[in-house]
């Protein structure tokens, strides 16, 4: 039973793709060529409103911020699932499934190393597909609890075997390729709310919280397995790679190195405390073993990671909403040290020792090493259809990158436009720039050859990762989504001896 179980739910993915493409042979038959597709990523899909500005959820924001909603135009009544989710329900059941297909030019450059993204010309294709389930096991609403369970089964690879660039191209990429494609258990959660007050406001249901309404004042609890970014650093505009932006470093924030295992999820508790206008949360999680690793170190007392996130709800233009998030981390693992890893080959005394031929950072790996650092991430609404949002983040960088990427400083912005002019409400264009650094010891390990998880040419000739993406999402028909994605890469891994990348993609997304 169990055998035939795993074998259904891995191919269910599959099966969703091929029906998602039927309709788009129709599609295209009466649209030009022109109008290509679209999609989106489970890890935001609570904490990242899909509401329309002007639509409830941005109501509900501006009147939490002091700011009025501006008119709001003649709601879409347009199903955006495959399958209807009922209102008022006890559960939730729901899926997606996320089909990227990414494309490179050649490109130039001058030499190339173990970790390069390679300069000829490639194409890749990724798939993700996730069952959400989670029930609400009493009608409290002062008093809420969700069991929460997801499945996932990821496929596919990224070009180059997603290495070689610090901002990737396709956040849905398994950094691990000997990682088997069958179904593992993704999140396994319970959550708490406790009220302060009987006063509630409406929230949108969802698979990380079923009831649609809460109280305004309230301590939340959870527990379990999740990924950190479904509850820090969200952005409604630049955090779900299936229906906005794919690259790594927009869609996080790149300096942000938090705890997690090579598929992106960790095991760990959190608290937040919401009031009307602002909330803070604290989390606690576990850290892998080794960089990037899929096994993790269990002794939370010397493997860790803190994140602390405060959150204001207020517009900085008159009338319209907007979001400013302060994020703080500190890792606590066996990581090792850029500075050690040079100095030591230099001198001589790796190679003496070890007969090392390049810095190696896995020879200066100690227990309980600290890596640090901080993030700011803002949204505003500017008009009616029209969004920004930004990022920076910054980490220490005298400890080697070890769960998400090689960035120790980034800076971006960008934004999302939606064609409800157009007459098409759930269709929206973005744009965005990420502009990506490591500090001087990083760049010393890379320029003597030395190798990180995502990253070694054999040689560096420094300069910023400079990232520029662009994408249309077109809703073809319910839950149905197709993108257009173009990414241009300055620098691929730091190095102005490479490029610049241009990269292609083609999305599909399917929610049921």
């Amino acid at each position: 039973m169990r055998f035939r179980l795993a074998n259904s739910l891995s191919s269910l993915p599959w099966l969703v793709a091929a029906g998602a493409l039927l309709p788009w042979a129709a599609i295209a038959g009466a649209q030009s060529p022109l109008n290509l597709p679209d999609a989106p990523r489970p890890a935001a899909v609570v904490r990242a409103s899909f509401e329309l500005p002007g639509g409830p959820a941005a109501e509900t924001s501006a009147a939490s911020s002091g700011a009025a909603a501006g008119p709001a135009e003649p709601p879409d009544t347009a199903p955006i699932t495959m399958l209807p989710h009922p209102e008022g329900a006890r559960f939730w059941v729901s899926g997606q499934t996320n089909i990227i297909f990414q494309g490179r030019l050649p490109f130039h450059q001058r030499y190339e190393g173990p970790n390069s993204f390679r300069n000829s010309a490639e194409y890749k294709t990724s798939l993700l597909g996730t069952l959400f389930m989670a029930v609400r096991p009493w009608k409290s609403i002062r008093y809420q609890n969700d069991l929460i369970l997801d499945i996932e089964s990821s496929g596919g690879r990224g070009l180059s075997q997603a290495l070689g660039l610090a901002g990737f191209t396709n956040l849905d990429v398994v950094r691990n390729p000997t990682l088997s494609t069958k179904p593992y258990l993704a999140r396994y959660e319970i959550h708490q709310v406790i009220g302060l007050t009987d006063e509630t406001t409406s929230q949108d249901s969802g698979p990380f919280s079923v009831a649609d309404k809460t109280p305004v004042r309230r301590i939340e609890f959870r527990i379990g397995k999740m990924t950190v970014p479904d509850f820090f650093d969200a952005n409604s505009i630049g955090s779900d790679s299936h229906l906005q932006f794919m690259n790594w470093t927009v869609d996080n924030n790149g300096a942000w190195d938090y705890a997690a295992d090579t598929r992106g999820y960790t095991v760990g508790a959190m608290a937040e405390y919401d009031d009307r206008n602002w909330s803070i949360r604290y989390g606690l999680f576990a850290m892998p073993t080794v960089a990037n690793g899929i096994d993790m170190d269990w002794a939370i007392s010397r493997a860790h990671g803190n994140n602390t996130e405060f959150e204001l709800r207020h517009g900085f233009v008159p009338g319209r909403s907007g979001v400013t998030r302060l994020l703080f981390y500190d890792n606590r693992a066996h990581m090792g040290s850029y500075r050690e890893a040079v100095k030591d080959f230099l001198n001589g005394s790796d190679t003496l020792q070890y007969g090392a031929t390049r810095p190696d950072i896995l020879l200066h790996e100690h227990f309980g090493a600290l890596k640090y650092g901080m993030g700011l991430n803002t949204e505003q609404e500017a008009t009616e259809h029209l969004r920004f949002f930004g990022r920076f983040g910054w980490n220490d960088g005298a400890t080697e990158s070890y769960v998400y990427t090689e960035v120790e400083q980034t800076v971006e912005l960008g934004g999302d436009y939606n064609l409800a002019r157009q007459k098409r409400p759930n269709d929206k264009i973005g744009l965005a720039f990420v502009s990506n650094a490591i500090k001087r010891d990083h760049q010393a390990y890379l320029k003597n050859g030395g190798l990180g998880f995502l990253l070694g040419d054999g040689n560096l000739n420094y300069g910023r990762e400079n990232i520029v993406e662009g994408y249309y999402n077109l809703h073809a028909w319910r839950g149905l989504y197709y993108a257009l994605d173009v990414q241009h890469i300055a620098d691929p891994g730091y190095n102005r001896d490479r490029g610049p990348a241009w990269v292609g993609s083609v999305r599909a997304h399917v929610d049921f």
